[in-house]
């Protein structure tokens, strides 16, 4: 039966230590070595989330070395932007201060992860280093004096590329997929050790696809200040890449589009899909094409359910074509669960699926969401790949609707992105910005990548994404 809740987790998960240890396999390995560099990109145009615009991304890549007690190595790879507008929101702190943050404490996590000597999956051993990851976001808030301190999503964006590129050289190892990792044959757990007894006697390979979908829709971003017609632009970019709605649609052959709103003004956010819908139906139907989708994402702006029902009856009314259009409604109000406690999404979810994203940082959120009527989850590359796995498992397991987000990942942070969405059951579109606003940070891999970061006819080819690891570097 699907019936646990955040109370009989919290309960469960008091009444005895979650994690014991248990006897391994010789599959399992340990982290010889680890280090990590930096990358810095101005962004073509800027994008505008959560009231804020970014015009600059700064990616953390990790290298490792992982070791079986047989001796067996092999190297692993991961990358991920420091998002820190979206994982370290602040109005006192300057973006400045809080990507240093994010940076000293990567600079801790390399340390911490580099002196664990344990053997484990790479599941098992992100399971045991998140608590010390944790504290040390603590210690770096003190350390630096910040008026703030780090949240938990900040810590885990930070944390993800290690993760990840454990998992990318455990799946080289094994000569497999990173997504062919998951059965009894090179887990010791079952999932009951992670998610409760819901789960008793279940591998997350349950739920997990072996092998990629051949190829997705790609969901185009429409950011805040991106200019829909050309009446929006003030001064072209004139670099060659399209720079309205209409000249992306025909570039790309989009389908699925991604509407960012304020939250603060319904008259606005109303007007936004309005104006969204009527140019997209004007350049459909040049295209001879019937049929697309919208999605709508807040960023956690809107101050309360209510304003989020008045701007569904709205749209309704202006525009019931374009409303039937959309697919779904992501993180509306603000992304501390239980400190918005009033603010219960059971109505809003009756008429589309709405889905949380910010609120995901372990099991007892998604619990908790879906007490709040939450009926959706919003998967990320960027909380890294184990915890990724396990909330897909748990989302699936509960019937919730499921997307892949991405947080403007370019390069091998897109491929893990888009390798997570491909493997995961029900996830149907693959969102990816860095095409639209760090194409520069792509150049590198889009020849050997065709058809993931360039795109012409709406899809994207993820059938390519099945080498060994996450499938971004050999």
């Amino acid at each position: 039966m699907n019936n646990l809740t955040r109370r009989t987790f919290l309960a469960s998960s008091l009444a005895a230590p979650a994690f014991l240890r248990a006897a391994g396999k010789s599959s399992d390995v340990r982290i010889e070595q680890i280090r990590h560099s930096y990358e810095d990109f101005l962004y073509r145009t800027p994008i505008k989330f959560g009231g804020t615009e970014v015009d600059r991304v700064t990616l953390l890549n990790v290298d490792v070395v992982v070791r079986t007690a047989g001796g067996k190595t092999a190297k692993g790879f991961a990358s991920m932007p420091l998002g820190n507008v979206w994982g370290f929101p602040s109005k006192v702190l300057k973006y400045d201060q809080t990507l240093a943050a994010m940076k000293a404490l990567a600079e801790r996590i390399v340390k911490i992860t580099g002196a664990y000597k344990e053997y484990g999956h790479p599941v098992d051993l992100n399971v045991a280093l998140e608590p010390h990851y944790l504290k040390a976001a603590g210690e770096v808030t003190r350390a630096l004096k910040l008026s703030e301190p780090i949240p938990k999503l900040c810590t885990l964006v930070t944390a993800s590329p290690f993760d990840s590129a454990v998992h990318d050289a455990f799946g080289k190892l094994h000569q497999r997929s990173a997504y062919q990792i998951y059965g009894p044959d090179l887990m010791t757990h079952d999932l009951s050790h992670y998610l409760g007894p819901d789960f008793k006697g279940e591998y997350l390979d349950k739920y997990v696809l072996k092998a990629p979908k051949p190829r997705m829709p790609l969901y185009h971003l429409v950011g805040a200040v991106d200019a829909i017609t050309e009446a929006d632009i003030r001064k072209r970019v004139n670099d060659g890449l399209p720079e309205t709605l209409p000249e992306w649609i025909h570039h790309s052959g989009l389908t699925h589009i991604k509407i960012k709103l304020n939250g603060e003004d319904l008259q606005w956010d109303v007007d936004r899909v309005v104006a969204v819908d009527r140019t997209t139906t004007e350049t459909q139907a040049k295209r001879k094409v019937s049929q697309w989708y919208y999605s709508c994402d807040f960023n956690e702006k809107c101050p309360n359910v209510d304003y989020l029902l008045a701007f569904i009856r709205k749209v309704q009314e202006k525009t019931k074509a374009g409303f039937d259009r959309i697919q779904y409604i992501e993180q509306p109000t603000k992304r501390d669960l239980k400190a918005d406690r009033a603010n219960v999404m059971h109505q809003a979810s009756k008429i589309r699926p709405v889905v949380i994203d910010e609120s995901l940082t372990d099991l007892e959120s998604l619990l908790l969401s879906r007490e709040m009527g939450y009926t959706g989850a919003a998967l990320k590359a960027c909380k890294g790949q184990a915890q990724a796995m396990l909330m897909a498992a748990a989302a699936q397991k509960y019937k919730m609707f499921l997307c892949v987000q991405d947080l403007t990942c370019p390069g091998a942070s897109l491929i893990h992105s888009a390798g997570l969405a491909a493997h995961v059951p029900g996830v149907a579109a693959i969102e990816a910005n860095s095409r639209q606003y760090v194409p520069a940070a792509n150049k590198a891999w889009e020849q050997k990548f065709p058809g993931i970061f360039d795109v012409r006819d709406g899809w994207i080819r993820t059938g390519q994404l099945d080498k060994w690891g996450l499938s971004a570097v050999a």
